[in-house]
């Protein structure tokens, strides 16, 4: 988009926090001046703002907004009719009969005018007209052969990019029509500080593992209550995530609720718990809840095809696949509060709370800061830290042979070298409530040394501590000697 065009698109209203990518797509999607009408797909998780979006979207352009909900085809189709009255300010509504009569009143609103078309929440409308998809096939069809000009940019919506998916590919009949494709994401772990006014890297990590990225939690589930500062963080705990009188409480049941389709919602509680626990491999959670391996793996591929899981393969085994969960307040609700739950609603927090600090700490915050420092590698970590550009980074396990046992190494770095893709630029350890001494260069060094004798290249592999706490003035000297990388949650947050 050329700085001429950007003036004439509407300012991304203040009211919404970074986004700056997403609006302008979704302007440069409204605002495009050919005389075709044009289609364009959102999506993003609960919570994670996409909503929020497109209503600011709609009203920078004047257009329509519909929140599709679960309810019969007339009812759906009454409601859009009001709807469309009050915004043509029309004296009555339509009395449409079927949705072919609906969606070709809608995109006639491109007819005369550029014309902004928001329907959210598509996936609820289909459930109850299988056919939806085809009718609307049909009328951009219709239009096509009629060759009239017409400006209406028809935003479809859907809370789960893995629904829409389905929807608008392979065999769909909108396969192809589409000319945007847009994913709300989560915040960032850096975003995620900044939007809950968080200046403290150490607080910063706690309220992400407890949080994650979800723009909706701070405004609508605890009433903009932020922790004050680090000492605070305790009894914010208490008043939000672990008070039944706030939403919050709450949300990590809804979530899972209505995200999981499958028939043993305990089962997928169960895989939840085993996972919060730190099994991460099939054989090992079906191992911990005493089920069988083929009904974990279908909770699995099912919950994953949800995006309430990430499976992600072994840094040096890529035929083993490790589950992680994908949402933290999913993870915080099954490692801490699900077992406590009933004590929550009938004794004050804070005792439970007590109970409770040193499992999030071991079983929370320290794998979710291994996976923020492998978000850091993958993505703020400067070329000259690991010598490469950084592409991949996971968890791996190795075998030491000599001592029969395995060795883990959290953050491992693959990226490419001179245009060779998949070079081991790194092979990190981290540790969220430890200063890290040279013992853990000795069992990098030893990591590395195993994985040179099985026949990877680390010639060019950089070993690295990541802390939460920091590095004993041993381990600074040997970062000084450029022998290890250091990164402690102020260069986690801020530097590369």
């Amino acid at each position: 988009m050329s700085a001429a065009d950007a003036t004439v698109h509407p300012a991304k209203p203040v009211r919404i926090f970074d986004r700056d990518s997403e609006w302008a797509e979704l302007m440069g999607f409204l605002c495009d001046p050919h005389a075709k009408a044009a289609l364009a797909l959102v999506s993003g998780q609960r919570r994670h703002g996409k909503t929020f979006l497109l209503e600011a979207a709609t009203q920078a352009t004047g257009g329509f907004y519909f929140d599709g909900k679960v309810a019969a085809e007339k009812e759906s189709l009454r409601r859009l009719a009001e709807r469309l009255t009050e915004y043509t300010r029309e004296r009555h509504p339509p009395h449409w009969h079927r949705w072919e009569e609906a969606l070709d009143a809608l995109l006639a609103l491109g007819s005369r005018q550029p014309a902004t078309v928001v329907i959210d929440d598509f996936p609820d409308l289909v459930g109850q007209s299988p056919a939806l998809p085809s009718v609307l096939y049909g009328a951009y069809r219709r239009l096509e052969q009629e060759d009239r000009d017409n400006r209406t940019r028809l935003i479809l919506s859907g809370g789960s990019p893995a629904v829409m998916k389905r929807l608008f590919s392979g065999p769909s009949p909108l396969h192809g029509l589409t000319s945007l494709e847009l994913v709300v994401l989560p915040f960032g772990f850096r975003q995620a500080a900044r939007f809950w006014g968080i200046e403290s890297p150490r607080l910063a990590v706690q309220v992400h593992a407890v949080v994650g990225g979800s723009p909706a939690y701070r405004g609508d589930l605890v009433c903009d209550d932020a922790p004050s500062g680090p000492d605070d963080f305790d009894a914010w705990v208490c008043r939000t995530v672990l008070s039944p009188r706030v939403p919050l409480f709450w949300e990590a049941r809804y979530l899972l609720e209505s995200e999981a389709d499958h028939a043993d919602r305990a089962l997928g509680h169960s895989v939840l718990v085993a996972i919060a626990d730190g099994r991460s491999t099939p054989g090992g959670i079906a191992e911990r809840i005493g089920a069988s391996l083929s009904d974990v793996s279908h909770v699995l591929a099912v919950m994953s095809n949800q995006q309430l899981l990430y499976g992600e393969p072994d840094a040096f085994r890529p035929g083993l696949t490790r589950y992680r969960i994908a949402e933290p307040l999913l993870a915080f609700e099954h490692a801490v509060a699900w077992p406590h739950r009933a004590r929550c609603e009938q004794e004050d927090a804070a005792g439970v709370w007590d109970r409770v600090r040193a499992t999030f700490d071991s079983v929370v915050a320290a794998p979710h800061f291994a996976q923020l420092c492998r978000d850091w590698a993958t993505h703020h970590a400067a070329w000259e830290t690991f010598g490469g550009a950084s592409r991949r980074a996971v968890r791996g396990t190795i075998p030491d042979p000599g001592r029969r046992t395995r060795l883990d190494a959290d953050v491992v770095v693959r990226g490419s070298v001179e245009g060779t893709p998949g070079t081991l630029l790194s092979v990190g350890l981290a540790r969220w409530n430890e200063t890290m001494g040279l013992d853990h260069l000795e069992r990098l060094r030893h990591i590395v040394s195993l994985l040179d004798a099985s026949g990877e290249y680390t010639e060019q592999t950089v070993v690295a501590c990541y802390s939460g706490i920091g590095f004993s003035p041993e381990l600074r000297a040997a970062e000084a000697r450029g022998e290890v990388v250091l990164v402690d949650v102020d260069r986690l947050y801020h530097g590369g």
